[in-house]
């Protein structure tokens, strides 16, 4: 713990930090950051409470990995963050692993839960509570915990208008994104040919979307299955948007990404007083996906205690709130998504078989990258766009030699791993042009080309890959006639032909016909 004069200098500290930074990201995280480090904590983390979709969201975090960011969700009330959101009081817990309260949605390990105490302290004006900071340290009396939450309070009021712009600010993008889906709507962008989520034109694609338009106006349950990456969730979200549920709520919920002692209560709710924490009725997914579509995705992750439950509903359209004994009906149409081969897991005994059969009634299968390498320029253009507009940049082309790049490489990690690289690509870059140096190291095959060459190669290198690139480009532009490339880039003929032999470049690969074209005089010896 923090001596007095290192407490008025840490609060200090945190206050000059807000008053100066302008970016709220920065300053919160800074702020946090600080405090773990002065303080002596293992793990802290800042939530908001987003009252449009009222749930609870881990905005900043120390000592936590983005997956396990991701994973704390909560509603007021439920566990200890929801609580104090809910109370506006703090709790103080010496011991963790004995406080059922502690629902460790970031999954810490039993083995350290045992030597951890945690602290959670409101965010608020007033009555005006907009979030929390909390921090697990190692396990402390009564007495140097209240010291830590004297702290930690004082932190929060300095925080406090930082984090209320940056409430505001979570609200208004919902309420945008609202307003945007609406829009669309009203617009009647409700075709599959039409849509611009949906980007590509191969034969695997064009099949897919002939699918899906069949099978988008139906009620039937559709199963989803693909490598990660390849857009099952969009494929969902077409199918919704294409039916006549459109007007209905799109639930979705990754089953992979919730532990399994409350997977139960996000499907179906539960009661007040169900178990240690419920301290309200809480609806559940298929209950809030009453006459709209509800998206289970990464399904072979449920145990099969929850398949029997989930094969009810599916079977019947009817469940129990978890500690209720009402029966409710639910009239959600179902698509699931996986990753797995299900026939396989059903043989291996982990998935139930009467569930997938129920499950599998129109089957979907979206194809992976690798076998739909027409739609990767398409991809890459529009996923250009996408990054130009988060990144205020102006990006306008794709270098051929960073085309050649993208359709050589596999793409394990399918459409995702695509859209990333080329986000990377147009962060990186400095003019209006995508270069091979600017994509990943993982599409830097190795090669005597230097157009596979790393931006952080050596300087001969790098110059290596400028100077291939200049030379595609110009026979390109020329329609391979090489006296035309040379000419412009400032070389003799001589000098193109030796160039074009140390690349191994064939220019008549970007031959194409164009009338009163001079016969091109230069040749690789």
């Amino acid at each position: 713990m923090t001596s007095y004069e290192e407490a008025l200098t840490l609060i200090g500290n945190l206050s000059q930090i807000i008053l100066e930074e302008k970016n709220l990201f920065h300053s919160l995280h800074e702020a946090l950051g600080l405090m773990a480090g002065n303080m002596g904590l293992k793990r802290s983390m800042l939530t908001i409470y987003n009252r449009k979709t009222g749930k609870i969201y881990i905005k900043e975090a120390v000592g936590y990995s983005y997956r396990e960011k991701g994973k704390g969700i909560y509603s007021p009330g439920e566990g200890i963050t929801g609580r104090v959101v809910e109370r506006g009081e703090a709790i103080i817990v010496e011991d963790i692993i004995d406080d059922s309260r502690f629902l460790n949605r970031t999954g810490v390990s039993e083995e350290e839960k045992e030597s951890l105490s945690f602290v959670c302290v409101p965010i608020k004006s007033g009555e005006n509570v907009i979030g929390t900071l909390s921090a697990q340290m190692p396990k402390a009396d009564v007495e140097e915990l209240k010291k830590v939450e004297h702290l930690m309070s004082i932190a929060g009021t300095i925080i406090f208008h930082a984090v209320l712009r940056t409430q505001a600010e979570e609200e208004e993008k919902h309420e945008l994104e609202d307003e945007n889906r609406r829009l669309q709507e009203a617009l009647g962008e409700r075709t599959m040919q039409g849509s611009s989520d949906m980007v590509g034109n191969s034969k695997v694609m064009q099949r897919l979307m002939q699918l899906l338009s069949k099978v988008a106006a139906t009620d039937a349950t559709v199963l989803i299955e693909g490598e990660s990456g390849v857009g099952k969730s969009l494929v969902a979200w077409e199918l919704h948007r294409n039916s006549l549920r459109v007007e209905g709520p799109f639930i979705k919920l990754n089953c992979a990404a919730l532990p399994e002692s409350i997977i139960e209560s996000e499907l179906f709710g539960h009661e007040r007083g169900a178990f240690t924490g419920a301290l309200q009725q809480r609806k559940g997914r298929f209950e809030l996906a009453g006459g709209g579509t509800i998206f289970l995705d990464e399904i072979g992750e449920i145990s099969l205690a929850t398949q029997a439950k989930l094969l009810r509903v599916l079977q019947e359209g009817e469940f129990e709130r978890v500690g209720g004994v009402e029966t409710l009906v639910t009239d959600a149409r179902v698509i699931a998504a996986t990753n797995k081969n299900l026939e396989e897991q059903v043989k291996l005994g982990n998935f139930r078989e009467d569930l997938f059969y129920r499950l599998n009634i129109i089957p979907v299968m979206v194809p992976p990258l690798r076998d739909r390498k027409n739609d990767i320029v398409v991809l890459a253009d529009h996923f250009i766009d996408k990054a130009n507009r988060m990144n205020q940049k102006e990006v306008k082309r794709i270098s051929t030699p960073a085309i050649d790049m993208l359709m050589s490489y596999h793409w394990p990690g399918n459409i995702r791993e695509l859209e990333h690289a080329i986000e990377r690509a147009v962060i990186l870059t400095d003019d209006d042009t995508i270069h091979g140096y600017h994509l990943p190291p993982s599409l830097q095959i190795p090669s005597q080309s230097p157009r596979h060459f790393e931006e952080e190669g050596t300087l001969q290198q790098r110059l290596e890959a400028i100077e291939y690139e200049m030379i595609v480009d110009a026979l390109k532009a020329t329609h391979g006639n090489a006296s035309k490339a040379a000419e412009t880039l400032g070389l003799t003929n001589r000098m193109m032909g030796l160039r074009l032999n140390k690349y191994g470049v064939d220019y008549r690969r970007f031959r194409h016909p164009v009338k009163n074209e001079e016969e091109s005089p230069v040749h690789a010896h």
